[in-house]
Formats: structure tokens, C-alpha cells, sequence
């Protein structure tokens, strides 16, 4: 038997704390979108900076809408590409997602952009040989562009298990959908489909050489695509 405090306590307060940290990424890029919406309006895409989330940066994302219920990576983190086993910069988002499960994805993510909305997401991936038991986490809030529309987002994906064979894609558990803002009008422009453009490759340049924290892949043949990777300085 156990009284209090004992051993059977113990394992409780350990799987807890195992949690936490786990989740820690989602919490950081959340507070973060938090401290820079004021209740009344959705923060602007230009307000992002990886500094402000720097230890969750592995974890992170941006995207843009591209239809109402599709929107494609514009950077990600390393977990992310981990995931897939390729760069997903450029990408749907729903490329992660179950194809019988996207459509039920892309409700949420209309509601995301349209209300505006914040998204939560509990994943479970889909097994398979060389495929274990996987299980993430997922949040999605919305942005403004330099316009005033809502059509960027800023994300995060946390995962709890081993990865094993790629790509490995998600089935739904449960979908949380609150309100962004409180109060305030939200600008609202007509849906386009947005093409990759020089000037969203040039910004992620730019952020990579001044703050140190954004990395851009490698010049190839194929049409650059950005992404996010935590870099250790000891200077």
C-alpha cells in the first residue's frame, strides 16, 4: 500500500511533468501569439518574431491561405520535415492529415480564417509496418496580412512517440475551436490562390541573416523553400 506522498503518487506527479515538458512548444508559441493580440484585433503577420518563441522554434510554422479551407506552409520547423522525411515548406498543411480525414481538417481550418478562429488539434497517426504508436498535438492562430485580411497563420505541432518510417500522416481525435478575438471588426478580403512570391523568399532571407534563427535551405534546381531550425550560438 501506498500512503501519502508514496510511490503510486510519484508515478502520477512524473507522467505529469513528462507531459509538460512535452507540450511546452505548443504553450510558448501560444503565450506568444497571446502577448501580441490584444483581445480585439488578430496580430499582423510582421509582428512575428522567431526571437520571441526562440525555444519552440523546432516546433513552429507559418502559413498562408490559399482557398478557404486550405492554407500551405510558408516555413517550418525541423519536427515537422522530420515527419514527413522531406521539406514541407510550400506544402498543404493537410499534406500531414489522413486523406479521409482532411476534409473534416479543412472545415477547421475555414473556421480558422473565416471567424477568425483558434484551433486545437489532438492527432493520432496512422500505423503500419515500421509505423509505431504516435500520437501530436496541434495549434493554429490566425494572422493578418500587411492588407489586413486574415490569411496567414502562425502554428505548432508537438509529437509524443517514435516517428519510424516516413511520411507519417494523422488521423483526428478531437477538434477545439475558440474565438480569436473577443471583440473589434476583422477585415475580410476575397479568397485568392496566392503562387509562391520572390518577395516571401526575400523576407525569410532577410530574417535568417539578421536574426540567426531562420535557416534557408539550400540553392538546388528546384525552387527555394524556407524553414525554421533552432541554431545554437555560444558567443
Amino acid at each position: 500500500m501506498f500512503g501519502k506522498g508514496g510511490k503510486g503518487q510519484d508515478v502520477v506527479s512524473m507522467t505529469e511533468r513528462e507531459k509538460a515538458k512535452r507540450m511546452a512548444p505548443l504553450r510558448i508559441v501560444e503565450a506568444y501569439w497571446n502577448g501580441l493580440c490584444d483581445g480585439s484585433e488578430v496580430p499582423l503577420r510582421s509582428q512575428i518574431d522567431p526571437r520571441g518563441m526562440e525555444s519552440a522554434l523546432e516546433n513552429a510554422f507559418l502559413m498562408e491561405r490559399i482557398a478557404p479551407s486550405m492554407a500551405k506552409m510558408r516555413v517550418a520547423g525541423t519536427h515537422l520535415n522530420e515527419l514527413m522525411g522531406m521539406q514541407i515548406a510550400g506544402m498543404p498543411l493537410s499534406s500531414l492529415i489522413a486523406p479521409d480525414e482532411r476534409e473534416a481538417f479543412g472545415a477547421a481550418v475555414t473556421r480558422l480564417f473565416a471567424d477568425p478562429a483558434i484551433i486545437k488539434i489532438e492527432l493520432e497517426a496512422e500505423g503500419g509496418f515500421g509505423k509505431p504508436e504516435l500520437s501530436a498535438s496541434m495549434i493554429l492562430m490566425p494572422l493578418r496580412s500587411d492588407f489586413g485580411d486574415v490569411s496567414r497563420a502562425l502554428g505548432a505541432l508537438v509529437s509524443h512517440g517514435r516517428v519510424g518510417r516516413t511520411p507519417r500522416r494523422f488521423k483526428i481525435k478531437t477538434v477545439d475551436i475558440q474565438p480569436a478575438v473577443t471583440s473589434g471588426i476583422i477585415s475580410r478580403r476575397p479568397v485568392e490562390i496566392i503562387e509562391d512570391e520572390p518577395s516571401a523568399i526575400s523576407q525569410i532571407r532577410l530574417e535568417s541573416e539578421t536574426l540567426g534563427k531562420l535557416v534557408e535551405p539550400k540553392k538546388t534546381s528546384a525552387p527555394e523553400r524556407g524553414h525554421l531550425r533552432l541554431v545554437v550560438s555560444n558567443d
